[in-house]
């Protein structure tokens, strides 16, 4: 016997067309020409359908996935980063992608490329990132991690509408943990969204829509994460607050390091996509 489909399920499942319908006309429509900020009208006439599909999806827990992200957000989300992308002649979807996220600045940086140097995209506002300068050392001390990470899994039934969850600890994260006998250095730390962080960097739930969709265009493991304590192209990164663990100067020289490489020579303005 056929299974009976809920009301919900068969509104999201018509809710989807409608929006794939109009924002992939919008997608279409967009050309280098179109200033970042500005949506296309069939973007604009997308948008209540996919705020409707926002708050239906939110109250249906564990009933998502990944492909009901990408038919419900993913043309509408496409349409809002393509302009971005044509403006700094970088293909979407790109091969690569890097996120620079600033604590002090409360700011995640959109970097891409094709080959080559990679290419600054756009800003985002982080609503809220927990903890203060320094990294993360343990499970429940609400701090948001530094170094360089890589996307370990898309998960499309987060309570935080929609999340990335990063990979730490990484080796470098877990060698001092180890070494100083910590035996909990503390995991699942996300991007996500609803703008409320508990040691994860949270974003508004349209910019997290985007950057969900972009990485799954682009693939997880072709997305680098670079969390730093400020921008160190403003002012170095030096361990000067005290209690601040003795590795801590090799962990700023590395991501001192890493984030100059994506952006040689070049400091973004600090207003632009914001």
């Amino acid at each position: 016997m056929p299974v009976a489909t809920s009301f919900p399920a068969l509104m999201m499942k018509s809710t989807a067309k409608i929006i794939v319908g109009l924002a992939v006309t919008g997608s279409l429509n967009a050309c280098s020409g179109h200033k970042p900020a500005v949506l296309t009208a069939s973007a604009m006439a997308a948008k209540p359908q996919v705020q409707a599909a926002r708050k239906i999806y939110d109250i249906m827990p564990g009933q998502r996935t990944v492909e009901d992200v990408l038919q419900i957000y993913g043309a509408y989300a496409t349409s809002k980063l393509k302009p971005y992308f044509d403006k700094t002649k970088v293909a979407y979807p790109p091969r690569e992608v890097a996120l620079i996220a600033l604590k002090q600045e409360m700011k995640l940086e959109l970097w891409a490329r094709d080959s080559g140097e990679f290419r600054f995209i756009r800003n985002y506002r982080i609503h809220a990132a927990s903890g203060v300068s320094g990294p993360k050392l343990r499970q429940g001390d609400m701090q948001v991690p530094e170094g360089i990470y890589r996307i370990a899994e898309l998960n499309p039934n987060s309570h935080f509408h929609l999340s990335m969850k990063l990979n730490y600890p990484n080796e470098f994260d877990l060698f001092h943990a180890w070494q100083e006998g910590r035996a909990d250095p503390g995991s699942n730390i996300f991007i996500h969204g609803k703008a409320k962080s508990l040691g994860c960097l949270a974003m508004d739930d349209e910019t997290i829509e985007e950057l969900f969709v972009l990485t799954e265009h682009v693939g997880a493991g072709n997305v680098k994460v670079v969390i730093a304590p400020h921008d160190p192209r403003t002012f170095p990164l030096e361990a000067d607050i005290e209690g601040l663990p003795e590795w801590t100067p090799e962990l700023y020289s590395r991501i001192s390091r890493e984030i100059k490489a994506l952006s040689p020579g070049l400091k973004p303005v600090a207003a632009a996509g914001l």
